[in-house]
């Protein structure tokens, strides 16, 4: 677990390096860089704590933007070439974590090479690009293409389908998106006096380039956020992009500028209110824990309505354990990790139960639980081959090829011990079907919480009947 908040502190570290990087290459000024990666790393590299697939997709375009950019604006050199096969590549890692963001990222990409061909009258910059990208794509796919790559990465056919939807886009971008159609705005209206002449103003590259970036950066959150739709603020990224083009626009107007050290600080602190609901959680559940919560039941008798009991909640299967009553186990993998008491103690039992312990040489359990490190810990090895599901979403990662394969084998009591995650809350996030073949076949020996937050999940733990 360690290992991937170490990997996600370097990921971060490279996005906001990139970011600088697109900044630098823009030539925006240096205050207005730094209170433009304040709002970076509060509004987007403070929540992701380990690596994401949803995160990751964005952290590889950016990177590649910020190779294309040592590019588009570059001081004369033999390696112009070099960036724009780099920028290829990360464009293409990126597609080829998820298509969404990837793709709407290339389409960034070539529509910023266009402009740029266009400006120039050579397009051999976008051939070098899109040349580079199919080649790298080649070296990535052609290996895989054996083990059916086309059934794994869902590029349209069944059992995959597409979250692409005219209605869906227009009531999330209509019915909500308040801040980017906030921001298109403002960049219109700031835009406005520096494109009087529009002809002329096209042939201002830095101000274009830095124009195209950012409306593109919108367009894709705006897209991004119902093909990619949780965690819900995953296309957050694009605040940082407008915040540095607006304020640049105000600098260019001589609206705003800031003179001395002491503006940039209060600034900076301005900033960070501004984007205070990141961190204020965290430390929000140490004064939960200092000074208590509020009463819901009055000493004298009276009944008190407040935000915190003015709903009642009649959903009984719903025990939600707030953060602030989390545990700590002595279990080393999971050392300073807490999580509800129910599952450290429920963790303890499974590790610790004979039925389940005399069968970890026989290789027969079936871990479909968020506890991934209980192999390592109890010592037995995870079933792998390019037939199984990388995890375990219903539609998502696995497909009911697989989770056929599953009910089979459940069937037959292939598994000795089986650890399934029953979360109702969720469609199929562990198979349904598959939890019905464990009660048909299997006998429930213990059932805890699962370590999720809000703490509508169980652990579940089956074994072959004796």
């Amino acid at each position: 677990m360690i290992t991937l908040v170490k990997a996600q502190v370097f990921i971060n570290i490279l996005s906001g390096l990139s970011f600088r990087s697109i900044l630098k290459s823009l030539q925006v000024q240096p205050f207005i860089r730094l209170l433009a990666i304040i709002v970076f790393i509060i509004s987007f590299s403070f929540f992701n704590f380990w690596p994401w697939y949803n995160h990751t997709v964005i952290v590889y375009q950016l990177t590649g933007l910020a190779f294309l950019f040592r590019y588009l604006i570059p001081k004369e050199s033999k390696s112009s070439a070099f960036w724009l096969i780099l920028s290829a590549l990360f464009l293409f890692l990126s597609f080829f974590t998820k298509q969404d963001g990837g793709g709407l990222g290339l389409l960034i990409c070539l529509a910023l090479l266009l402009y740029q061909c266009i400006l120039n009258k050579k397009y051999k910059a976008i051939l070098i690009f899109t040349g580079s990208y199919i080649a790298i794509g080649a070296l990535f796919i052609v290996p895989a293409s054996a083990y059916n790559f086309g059934y794994w990465f869902n590029h349209g056919q069944p059992p995959h389908t597409s979250r692409l939807s005219v209605a869906d886009f227009l009531a999330k971008l209509l019915g909500g998106s308040q801040w980017i159609k906030f921001y298109a705005l403002l960049m219109v209206i700031l835009l406005l006096p520096l494109f009087k002449n529009f002809k002329e103003a096209l042939q201002n590259q830095r101000l274009v380039l830095f124009a195209l970036l950012t409306f593109g950066i919108l367009a894709e959150a705006a897209v991004f956020q119902f093909t990619s739709y949780t965690p819900p603020d995953n296309n957050i990224f694009y605040h940082s992009f407008a915040f540095a083009f607006i304020v640049t626009l105000l600098s260019e107007l001589n609206i705003f500028a800031a003179y001395n050290f002491k503006h940039v600080t209060i600034l900076a602190v301005l900033v960070a209110l501004w984007w205070s609901e990141m961190f204020w959680k965290y430390i929000d559940r140490k004064v939960q824990l200092m000074v208590g919560n509020e009463l819901t039941v009055s000493p004298t008798g009276e009944n008190i309505v407040n935000e915190k009991t003015y709903i009642i909640n009649t959903d009984t299967s719903r025990v939600n354990i707030p953060q602030a009553q989390w545990v700590q186990t002595d279990i080393p993998v999971f050392k300073k990790l807490t999580m509800p008491a129910s599952a450290a103690e429920g963790l303890k039992r499974t590790i610790n139960n004979p039925r389940i312990t005399s069968k970890v040489a026989n290789n027969r359990i079936l871990n479909m639980t968020e506890f991934t490190p209980l192999g390592y810990i109890m010592g037995f090895q995870y079933e792998r081959g390019s037939h199984y599901p990388l995890w375990n979403h219903l539609g998502v990662g696995m497909f009911n090829k697989q989770k056929d394969m599953f009910c089979q084998r459940i069937s037959q009591k292939y598994y000795d011990v089986v650890l399934y995650e029953y979360i109702p809350v969720l469609n199929n996030f562990y198979p349904f079907e598959i939890r019905d073949s464990l009660k048909k076949n299997y006998e429930l020996i213990d059932s805890f919480l699962a370590p999720r937050s809000p703490t509508y999940g169980y652990i579940e733990v089956y074994a072959k009947p004796q």
